[in-house]
């Protein structure tokens, strides 16, 4: 399918999963406004190369998704330099892990406003410019957390199930709008991020990384692989287009069968 002429603002979008995405979307012609943070340099040759590569206009905004006044001007912005704002995947997010009597409280607020606020005023702010339009797609990276619990993660299990329930109220409120409201829920994805803990692991244990792989995705998944950015990406583009137009209000499992145990 095509999305061009469509413009899509990705959270998070500077590594990872909100990468692939981005990736994903400018692959099938969207516009694409990058969001995260990182060294200058590097956002920078990251934002050329989608640009070349496939064909776009790609830009880039800093705003820090846990204030809401910089999430609106975002939006603004992606307005004033795109001319649109057309698909919206709210993917930034945060963790921290203990049990809830250690959990600091300072980070409880943050995992909160990042994970959980941070994707209410995205969908705030860019919600009206859809509505006059009668088109729009907003995406919403839960978890398989967003689901089913794990222990040590209360302010990340809250934050996306909480996301999963805005998911259904949005959707629900735009259901005539034109505009579809659906969550991703990830199992896990092998990232950067991801790849360095498993380096990590072997080097603490003494073992290989696929033993170490193994380990880590047995725990919680029947299938023993990682999904990959660029699978969750795919399943974005599918989401905006018009074969999912009547799909909304759905938290979205790509999780090797986590949920399903």
């Amino acid at each position: 399918m095509s999305l061009r002429g469509k413009v899509a603002l990705v959270t998070g979008s500077t590594s990872g999963i909100g990468l692939g995405i981005a990736r994903s979307l400018a692959a099938a012609g969207a516009d694409i406004m990058l969001n995260g943070f990182g060294d200058t340099g590097q956002i920078e040759a990251m934002r050329a190369g989608l640009e070349k590569d496939h064909g776009v206009k790609v830009g880039h905004d800093g705003a820090d998704i846990g204030k809401p006044d910089q999430i609106a001007a975002m939006v603004a912005a992606t307005h004033q330099a795109m001319g649109s704002l057309d698909i919206l995947v709210n993917n930034a997010g945060i963790q921290f892990t203990a049990n809830i009597e250690d959990f600091p409280s300072e980070r409880w607020d943050q995992i909160i406003a990042i994970n959980l606020s941070g994707v209410f005023f995205g969908m705030k702010a860019a919600i009206p410019g859809m509505q006059a339009k009668g088109w729009g797609r907003i995406i919403n990276i839960a978890s398989a957390h967003g689901l089913v619990a794990s222990p040590q993660k209360v302010a990340y299990v809250a934050a996306k199930h909480g996301v999963v329930g805005m998911t259904k109220v949005a959707a629900i409120e735009l259901a005539n709008a034109g505009v579809t409201v659906n969550a991703i829920c990830p199992g896990w994805v092998l990232t950067p991020l991801v790849e360095k803990q498993l380096h990590d692991r072997a080097t603490r244990h003494g073992s290989a990384i696929d033993t170490e792989s193994h380990a880590v995705l047995a725990e919680k998944q029947p299938m023993t692989r990682f999904s990959t950015p660029e699978q969750i990406g795919a399943l974005a583009v599918f989401l905006c287009s018009d074969a999912a137009s009547t799909m909304t209000g759905a938290p979205l499992s790509i999780d090797g069968g986590w949920v399903a145990q």
